[in-house]
């Protein structure tokens, strides 16, 4: 028999707010390095290596986080198709999109087996889980639709669970999804030894899946049939078409498939698994010292126990206290009692309501060309540190109401200003006035650094007139 494609699908949306501030709008959990020295999306792939029949990756993603999807998968050397979410309509539509794809890019008959993962969560036993999806693709590739419980190891209640059914090889037939339970209900779940965590991982066959989808979601099908087949390339991204893909209900998997289908499959889950669903969960994935407290960054604490730690710059002290929870960012610190860790999401939505820029962007901005980060600003100046990756460059723009002064750090720039192309070395520098069209490049081999001092009576980043761009925006 045949070893099966087995492609991953990972689902790169989601917000990740209660993990504010290190968390934002456009640099959500799936692109922090929690864990270690790799991203939460690039360590859903990397523990996928020695699988059999692994094929190519598709990503899911929202169109604002294309470029750093691509960027992350590159810098562990992977490439992938990654689709375009026009709107968020929840992991049914995302996945009948992903499997349309994969079914369109299939060569040979069989259609290949779809492992959907969130790129979001914490693995520790990777040996586990690969055991897990070995012992499900013999279900799936027999037509089950194949979901992994996690085995619960206290009375939880912020998640969902699974209940198992009758045994089958190395797993059991699902007998039914279960709602977040108050916590008498989770003991008596845990006390049971039947009921598992809802993981929201998934393997089955491409076509199985929209065969199922098809029968009790027949209008989240057809749209996302529209959206495939209306699909275009831009660059290395594939955007679902727009309206077609608007027009699909939004809903689970669970709800939409897996909670109507008699063909599923739950195979148990023993692995360390962790959705660092808020920051006291980061105490759990093994970093805590014998204070309790984890800490990273410039951190120095006294007399102090069990809390959550983490500087990105200054130096961060504590004196004698206990179960707290203390991030702090260079434009925004967070205190929290450790036991309100989940309301951190509440936090976020307030902030929203007042347009605070804090929700949205981290301090260093990622886009296609490199990154940006703020250093001073005033009522009528900001400053920037702008670093560009060899061989990138800035759209051709302008602006209506602010003017540019560019200081090279490090590096060459290319600079276009006006009809003048200027190329310019370390120390040197050139002014940008209101409304002048202009460039900047990276002609070199290593990145360019400058720094830009804006002055102006309005200097948001909606100022800019773009007449030329590389990456579609």
């Amino acid at each position: 028999m045949n070893t099966p494609v087995l492609r991953p699908v990972i689902l790169c949306g989601g917000s990740g707010t209660r993990l504010w501030p290190l968390s934002r709008t456009h640099y959500p959990k799936q692109f922090l390095r929690l864990a270690d020295e790799f991203s939460l999306l690039q360590n859903t792939l990397r523990r996928l290596n020695g699988l059999p029949g692994l094929g190519g990756i598709i990503a899911v993603a929202n169109e604002n986080h294309r470029f750093l999807v691509a960027e992350q998968l590159l810098d562990i050397g992977l490439r992938g198709a990654i689709l375009l979410e026009p709107a968020a309509r929840n992991t049914a539509p995302a996945v009948a999109a992903a499997a349309l794809h994969a079914l369109s890019t299939t060569a040979d008959d069989d259609a290949p087996l779809l492992l959907v993962l969130p790129s979001d969560h914490v693995i520790a036993d990777v040996a586990a889980l690969q055991n897990a999806i070995r012992a499900a693709i013999p279900h799936a590739s027999g037509g089950s639709l194949v979901t992994f419980g996690v085995v619960p190891d206290r009375p939880e209640t912020g998640y969902g669970y699974i209940r198992r059914g009758r045994p089958i090889a190395g797993g059991y037939t699902l007998d039914r999804f279960v709602e977040k339970p108050d916590l008498a209900t989770a003991k008596g779940y845990l006390e049971s030894g039947d009921h598992y965590w809802n993981s929201g991982m998934f393997l089955f066959r491409a076509d199985s899946y929209l065969a199922v989808l098809d029968q009790f979601a027949p209008a989240i099908h057809r749209a996302m049939a529209s959206a495939v087949a209306g699909a275009r390339q831009d660059l290395d991204f594939l955007r679902l078409e727009q309206a077609a893909f608007a027009a699909s209900p939004a809903d689970s998997i669970d709800y939409a498939v897996m909670e109507k289908t008699d063909r599923g499959v739950v195979i148990p889950l023993d692995a360390g698994w962790n959705d660092i669903g808020a920051w006291d969960a980061l105490a759990a994935l093994g970093l805590a010292d014998r204070n309790g407290n984890t800490e990273r960054g410039d951190v120095h604490s006294v007399d102090t126990e069990n809390c959550v730690l983490l500087s990105e710059g200054r130096l961060l002290t504590t004196v004698g206290v206990r179960d707290l929870i203390v991030v702090a960012t260079p434009d925004a610190v967070l205190v929290a009692d450790k036991t309100k860790a989940q309301d951190v999401k509440t936090l976020v939505a307030e902030l929203k309501l007042g347009d605070r820029g804090e929700t949205e962007f981290r301090h260093i901005v990622h886009r296609p060309w490199g990154t940006y980060e703020g250093i001073a600003h005033g009522s009528r100046y900001q400053v920037k540190r702008i670093l560009v990756k060899p061989g990138a460059s800035l759209s051709l723009q302008k602006h209506h109401h602010r003017a540019e002064h560019w200081v090279v750090v490090k590096g060459t720039a290319l600079i276009t200003r006006g009809d003048e192309s200027l190329l310019l070395s370390e120390n040197q520098s050139t002014y940008i006035p209101l409304g002048v069209v202009h460039r900047l490049e990276n002609p070199g081999k290593i990145d360019l650094e400058i720094v830009e001092v804006q002055s102006g009576s309005y200097l948001g980043e909606d100022d800019i007139v773009r007449l030329e761009d590389s990456y579609g925006r």
